[in-house]
């Protein structure tokens, strides 16, 4: 019976990790998109 005991425990342990890393990616998507760069207007960069 100890055997069992050992399987539910680490099936346990890995649903309870995987459930951890998908709670984590779906929170960084609810942030929103990284904000993009500047837009380009297709004029040249003015330099100094």
């Amino acid at each position: 019976m100890t055997n069992k005991l050992k399987i539910a425990g680490a099936i346990g342990s890995a649903a309870i990790a995987a459930a951890l890393l998908y709670a984590g990616k779906r929170k960084e998507k609810q942030k929103g998109p990284n904000q993009p760069g500047p837009i380009p207007s297709g004029e040249k960069p003015e330099t100094d």
